[in-house]
């Protein structure tokens, strides 16, 4: 079997991290009740308890590349916090994004591009923006990032639209005149 791009390889519709390095390679694996064992030409690379929870990954923390590692680091709380450091518009956003995902870690992308987004712009431009996303109900790193690159986060946000009503005269007839009885004339 060969090593997909995400440095895991699936044994009986389960997934098992091999080092990143050998993504692309041409692997085999022998298992038994307990253990995974995987080989890379005749030589054994990895050992993992065999789990029996379909399509769910096993991982091991070093066989992921260092960029990956960083991610790790990152909590959604850590994330919360820093938002919060900002401003409140922006912690919301971040809580929205997180919330919005099936698993928090879904949305990490998008909040480490905010916070991309800080550092390109500044903290009470980003604040800005975020409340405009927040107002038209559009909390995703392209809705910020169209935001600050057309410079809506400086514009007022429009108000909400007025309720209508209809104008007053005598040719309308109210709820009233179709409540009461109506007589027929003969």
């Amino acid at each position: 079997m060969r090593v997909n791009i995400d440095y895991h390889i699936e044994v009986d519709r389960h997934y098992y991290s091999v080092p990143y390095s050998l993504v692309g390679e041409q692997l085999e694996a022998r298992f038994t009740a307990h253990t995974v064992e995987i080989f890379h030409r005749g030589k054994r690379v990895v050992s993992h308890l065999r789990n029996f929870t379909a399509y769910h990954h096993s991982t091991v923390h070093e066989h992921m590349p260092k960029s990956h590692q960083a991610h790790l680091e990152w909590t959604p709380s850590r994330l919360i916090h820093w938002g919060e450091s900002v401003g409140e518009a922006t912690a919301q956003v971040i809580r929205t994004i997180l919330n919005s995902k099936p698993h928090p870690e879904m949305g990490y992308r998008a909040c480490l591009g905010i916070q991309s987004l800080a550092k390109a712009y500044s903290h009470p431009r980003l604040e800005a923006a975020c409340r405009r996303a927040l107002q038209g109900q559009a909390c995703s790193y392209p809705s910020l990032k169209s935001i600050l690159k057309r410079g809506l986060d400086g514009q007022p946000t429009l108000a909400q639209e007025p309720e209508r009503t209809s104008p007053q005269h005598e040719n309308l007839r109210g709820g009233h005149y179709y409540q009461s009885p109506t007589k027929l004339v003969q």
